[in-house]
């Protein structure tokens, strides 16, 4: 009955351009974290797409123009999950998601990786059996369960997290295995990254000098918590030229935190799909 009331919910939120089913957010890992309460996978560089029964859409509740045939096997229920390629191949993903028209040849490379049933009952073991099940019943080689493992203590943990950041992952992602869907950031969902990541607004652009002259020197911008600071590194010669407007949201990185909460030496990651 849940799984119901948040289908009609995700619908009519659609249509009026709300979201009133806010998606689960991850928390970074602490370092003491007991991994065996978890299931663990890989913290995919995709798109995150939410499916309401008729259509996937970002966060903002923007409608991607993916194919029919690409859409057409997804059940009438609501899903969370990444649109995904591969490794290093985000910036290809995400030009064609912001396309109109979408592309047949290049979207047969997309995969939708499913990873939450949002507002279903069960814990997160019982909605990864029903999301197996979908992943069964669609007979679509693009529809996929992300893999999930369990693992037997810390070091089994890390040596993972090695195995996966060595091969070009950005990290892993925990899912407490006997949680409930709930909207917002908690324990449920961790995050294990080389870096911490966090996301800002651009309220500016700063010139660049010497090589940089012309371009972009830097960005400023503002965090959620109303913090102002610079990013000025992590950017190809392409994206000084031609930098994120002024009000897009990027995701940025860091290795910690000054006294005053500022990010030490952040480096640009990525614009972000979001309002």
């Amino acid at each position: 009955m849940r799984i119901l009331l948040c289908c009609i919910c995700l619908l009519l939120s659609a249509l009026a351009g709300a979201d009133p089913l806010p998606p689960m957010l991850a928390l970074r890992a602490p370092a003491d974290v007991d991994p065996t309460a978890y299931w663990v996978s890989e913290k995919l560089d995709g798109v995150r797409a939410r499916w309401d029964g008729e259509a996937l859409r970002l966060r903002n509740g923007e409608r991607i123009a993916a194919p029919a045939w690409f859409t057409r096997p997804l059940p009438a229920l609501p899903l969370d999950g990444e649109l995904w390629m591969a490794r290093g191949r985000f910036d290809a993903l995400s030009g064609l998601v912001r396309r109109q028209l979408p592309d047949e040849a290049d979207w047969r490379q997309v995969r939708y990786m499913l990873f939450e049933l949002p507002g279903a009952d069960g814990d997160f073991s019982a909605r990864l059996e029903r999301l197996k099940a979908i992943e069964r019943d669609a007979g679509a080689d693009w529809i996929r369960v992300v893999p999930q493992r369990r693992v037997a203590d810390r070091d089994q943990l890390d040596a993972l997290f090695r195995e996966v950041v060595g091969q070009g992952g950005e990290g892993l992602m925990l899912h407490r295995a006997d949680a409930h869907w709930a909207p917002g950031r908690s324990e449920a969902l961790l995050k294990m990254t080389p870096f911490e990541d966090a996301e800002a607004t651009v309220v500016g652009h700063l010139p660049g000098r010497g090589r940089l002259r012309g371009k972009l020197g830097a960005l400023a911008v503002i965090d959620t918590e109303g913090r102002r600071f610079r990013v000025g590194s992590g950017f190809t010669d392409a994206q000084r030229a031609s930098p994120p407007a002024v009000g897009a949201l990027i995701t940025y990185r860091f290795r910690e935190r000054t006294p005053r909460g500022l990010p030490r030496f952040p480096v640009f990651v990525r614009e972000r799909l979001l309002p």
